[in-house]
């Protein structure tokens, strides 16, 4: 699988390169440009173009945007756009692409549209007819997949998990039956509730918890889901932007229900102990979850 793109780079044309010649006009339409995820060298030379040529860029929180476009010298006008103002803002930006504007759209960091405002816009400015332009680059997700050393050959991006205790377990069970990796964002403060979440439902997967993309600090800290929860339950919570990878569920294809079958089968025959200890081995599921499991469904009789 490749991004669609083949040849030496020698072989791409200008025109890939320029759409309609350096240093001319952009064509109208709405361009959705990928920001730095924290490096501020990790924007495109295709980005800074569209961005100085933009007639307006609409920006998350224009405070952001305006240090990354100072950086480069770029003096655009920025206007506010985010989920608050959006449906305000809306009808005014379609006029605009009426009259033949190029609007760059940024988040405050990474890919516009990624848990970051911009969906309503895109799909508004589609079913106006008027075009819609990826300018592609920084990502947390890809980011974070590339360095957490688990598949990437198939996986979920789920945004944030809810933040209470409960809903978060419940979304966590639909979540988890994912065939692949699944890639989630968190905050900070409620990331050793939310692994603690993560290891009780999904079961000791391996994970990690990378923060500080691109920065100075940068960390990937790989695990288990068990072993990372028991780490930030004692270090507290970490500073920085978190993205959390857990690794696919058991190639045995053994989730909750396949679990509670077998234990409900064996403990007819079997103390809670050693029912828990043979499912474990068969499951390739943490002894200790599986007792858990097994002293509930014991329990409710």
């Amino acid at each position: 699988m490749t991004d669609g793109m083949s040849g030496l780079p020698g072989e791409i044309s200008r025109e890939a390169i320029w759409p309609g010649g350096k240093g001319q006009a952009l064509e109208p339409g709405l361009y959705l440009v990928s920001t730095p995820i924290g490096n501020l060298r990790d924007i495109t030379l295709r980005a800074l173009d569209v961005l100085a040529a933009a007639d307006t860029v609409l920006a998350e929180d224009t405070r952001v945007s305006r240090r990354l476009l100072d950086a480069y010298g770029i003096r655009a006008e920025l206007q506010p756009y985010h989920d608050h103002n959006g449906e305000k803002v809306r009808p005014h930006i379609l006029a605009a692409l009426e009259a033949g504007k190029r609007i760059a759209l940024v988040s405050d960091a990474g890919t516009p549209l990624v848990s970051d405002p911009g969906f309503k816009l895109a799909r508004e400015v589609i079913a106006a007819g008027h075009k819609v332009i990826a300018i592609p680059g920084a990502s947390a997700v890809l980011a974070a997949l590339a360095i957490a050393g688990l598949p990437t050959d198939c996986f979920t991006f789920a945004g944030f998990p809810p933040p209470k205790t409960g809903a978060r377990e419940t979304w966590l069970a639909e979540m988890g039956r994912s065939p692949g990796s699944l890639v989630v964002y968190e905050g900070a403060s409620r990331l050793p509730a939310s692994l603690a979440s993560m290891a009780k439902v999904l079961g000791d997967r391996p994970a990690a918890v990378c923060r500080e993309l691109t920065k100075l600090h940068e960390e990937a800290r790989r695990g288990t889901l068990a072993g990372l929860a028991e780490h930030y339950a004692e270090a507290g919570p970490p500073r920085g932007e978190v993205v959390i990878v857990i690794g696919p569920p058991s190639e045995t294809g053994w989730d909750e229900a396949r679990i509670d079958a077998a234990l409900k089968r064996v403990l007819a025959e079997m103390r809670v102990k050693d029912a828990a200890a043979e499912i474990a081995a068969q499951s390739g599921w943490a002894r200790r979850d599986v007792y858990a499991r097994a002293l509930a469904l014991r329990d409710k009789g």
